[in-house]
């Protein structure tokens, strides 16, 4: 693949300016835990279920800790502690504190304790870590599509009718099937229960959805002879529960960014700072590529004027998910084609900003957003601007390619449309599958000068977020133009400091134990 001629060692002082950016925001946030991550803990030592109110019984455990004034502990040892006084199951322990028959209180023995969490922990790490080989061996028998992987969206509402499409969409060549989450569901601070059929724009993000589209694709896919992806939205106040879950029932993909939450959907920074660490862990050891949000920041920012803060944020996410023990191939780190469609040369300042990406984050699995900011409902100049993106997505060798939609901006997509999107690229694809071998960007070029600007950008701004601070260059709307305060939006209040002895057995299995 031609190159665009960059300067290594700039790209290596920002790539440093991010990384102590991540660690200054990792070290602050150490020190404390949040409600969801200890629920999440509580998933994962086998809690789930609903109380006669349909209050997910995590909330209850979770909430009754609070009561007693004992969560800064760590709910994970008090609950197995209570597990082998009681001789219960985790979710018999979880049941008896909903009825009211068993009040928690922290272990007689807190060494103990310990042994026998790490003990009953390592047992979801082991389904786990089986489920990751699972899916390597589903890949290497059954094979996989070529990048970029074809990446479409369900979202009727009812799982069961996304089932139908996701199956229609294999079909017809998706590679990778996305099920959108209901409107709002990212700022509910539960996760619903079971199957669902009345979501709003979306389908509800459960267990039992995950676990039937799941089946599903797995089927489809043996019919088709290849692997299908599956991808949901681990983001909003429930972010570690749903990487959970994910990671439980083998979803491969997960929309999981380092400041989405606070940029798009105000919640708490410190919150999301400290559910962003927990949810990637998890999604590291399940072998779960993450989706950043960057592309978002295109579509309330000027997508020439603020390509660089594209690039930063890349950056620190890329540096944010290392901490959490994600390698480069499960980073799709995300970006997007949204430059206004007159303005002169677009086309080859997306090919700078698309290349300019690939170059520096060689081994990542790119995430490439299609057109949506400046597509008006005219189908057939939208279908010529999907069609420039899909060329662009191909020369500069993206990993996942999330199809644009001709009718963005009407209607939420058909599926004759989303099979149209797909006939489009597949063509593109297959038209020009080796360009990116046969051309080279001209020396000092349109490109080449654009790409180097936007990098000498990139590498001031962090140079003045690491000076700053990560929460004040949010705080001034560094990033999409949104600006955000440390103390402000929603979810502060779930947000505890650890206690001296505070314990979770996840970081130390997950993190220090590779997974088969």
């Amino acid at each position: 693949m031609s190159h665009l001629q960059l300067d290594q060692a700039q790209i290596d002082r920002a790539r440093d300016s991010a990384r102590r950016i991540a660690r200054q925001v990792f070290d602050e946030m150490s020190q404390y835990t949040t409600t969801t991550v200890e629920r999440a803990t509580l998933r994962l030592l086998g809690i789930d279920g609903i109380d006669e109110n349909y209050v997910p019984l995590p909330n209850v455990v979770v909430d009754h800790l609070q009561a007693q004034n004992i969560l800064q502990h760590g709910a994970a040892p008090i609950v197995v502690a209570a597990m082998q006084e009681q001789n219960m199951s985790a979710q018999e322990v979880a049941e008896a504190v909903s009825k009211g028959t068993l009040t928690l209180t922290l272990p007689k023995d807190a060494d103990a304790a310990r042994k026998a969490t790490e003990a009953q922990a390592a047992l979801m790490c082991e389904h786990i870590a089986n489920q990751r080989t699972f899916r390597a061996k589903q890949i290497e028998t059954m094979g996989e599509a070529p990048t970029p992987w074809l990446y479409l969206i369900v979202a009727t509402g009812n799982i069961y009718e996304d089932v139908v499409q996701a199956r229609a969409a294999a079909e017809q060549g998706a590679d990778i099937v996305a099920v959108i989450r209901s409107t709002g569901q990212s700022l509910l601070d539960y996760v619903p229960y079971g199957a669902t059929t009345e979501g709003f724009g979306g389908t509800y993000a459960t267990q039992e959805n995950f676990k039937l589209m799941r089946a599903a694709l797995d089927e489809v896919g043996e019919k088709l002879g290849r692997y299908i992806r599956l991808t949901n939205y681990c983001s909003g106040l429930c972010m570690p529960e749903i990487a959970a879950m994910g990671a439980i029932e083998r979803l491969d993909m997960m929309l999981n960014d380092s400041m989405y939450g606070i940029i798009f959907r105000d919640i708490n920074m410190k919150r999301t700072f400290i559910d962003q660490f927990f949810s990637r862990m998890v999604n590291a050891y399940a072998g779960i590529i993450i989706n950043t949000g960057e592309d978002n920041y295109l579509t309330t920012a000027d997508a020439y004027e603020a390509a660089h803060t594209v690039l930063a944020s890349q950056l620190i996410n890329e540096q944010f998910a290392y901490l959490s023990g994600l390698q480069p191939d499960q980073m799709g780190l995300g970006h997007a084609f949204e430059i206004h469609p007159e303005l002169e040369n677009g086309f080859l300042w997306e090919m700078a900003h698309a290349q300019l990406v690939r170059q520096v984050f060689p081994d990542a699995a790119l995430k490439y957003m299609p057109p949506t900011k400046h597509m008006t409902g005219n189908i057939f100049k939208g279908q010529v601007q999907d069609t420039l993106f899909n060329i662009v997505s191909t020369v500069t060798n993206q990993n996942i390619h999330l199809l644009g939609m001709m009718t963005e901006a009407i209607h939420t997509p058909f599926i004759q449309d989303r099979f149209l999107a797909i006939q489009n690229a597949k063509y593109v694809f297959g038209t020009m599958k080796d360009l990116h071998s046969e051309i080279e960007f001209k020396s000092g070029g349109l490109i080449e000068t654009r790409a180097q600007e936007v990098l000498a950008e990139t590498e001031s701004i962090l140079a003045d977020i690491e000076k700053m601070g990560l929460s004040a260059a949010i705080g001034k709307g560094t990033f999409a133009e949104i600006s955000r305060t440390p103390t402000g939006g929603k979810g502060l209040a779930g947000v505890i400091s650890k206690a001296p002895d505070y314990y979770n057995p996840f970081p130390h299995l997950m993190l220090n134990t590779a997974a088969a």
